[in-house]
């Protein structure tokens, strides 16, 4: 399919999900024109609980002011029943999985990549999300790099 792209700015919001007793990790994410804001950030947290069947879900965020904001606090303090937000200290990208997973991207589908617009780079992106969702023992090891270990 393609779309013509005419965003100036893009934004993802990625998800690496674990669930003990299941086959292992999954990739979820959003991609959006421009930057992600209160109300897109809680339809993706929409979608995550859709996605995990309303199973209870651990989120880690950095500081990102929509994760700080007061509607994003307010709608938060409704979905304690299956979500717990894990706040990152203060710039810590080592401890945040994600960072992991955007490193191994641009390292490979858009490493020395020159495009003509934002549609090539989302291109680039999907391919880094299908080869790693391929392998899954790599979503494993962006949760250990940050030091989170599970059963």
């Amino acid at each position: 399919m393609h779309h013509p792209f005419r965003w100036k700015k893009l934004s993802i919001a990625c998800a690496i999900g674990y669930r003990p007793g299941s086959n292992g990790t999954r990739l979820c994410f959003q991609i959006v024109a421009d930057s992600h804001n209160d109300n897109k950030l809680i339809e993706f947290l929409r979608k995550l609980k859709r996605h995990f069947g309303g199973q209870p879900v651990v989120v880690i965020w950095d500081g990102l002011p929509s994760h700080r904001s007061r509607v994003m606090s307010d709608y938060l303090a409704t979905q304690r029943s299956w979500l717990e937000i894990v706040r990152l200290p203060g710039y810590a990208p080592d401890l945040n999985p994600v960072e992991s997973l955007w490193g191994n991207i641009r390292g490979q589908e858009l490493a020395n990549r020159s495009v003509d617009g934002l549609g090539e780079m989302v291109r680039g992106v999907h391919d880094g999300f299908r080869r790693i969702r391929s392998r899954r023992t790599l979503l494993g090891s962006f949760l250990r790099h940050a030091g989170l270990s599970f059963p």
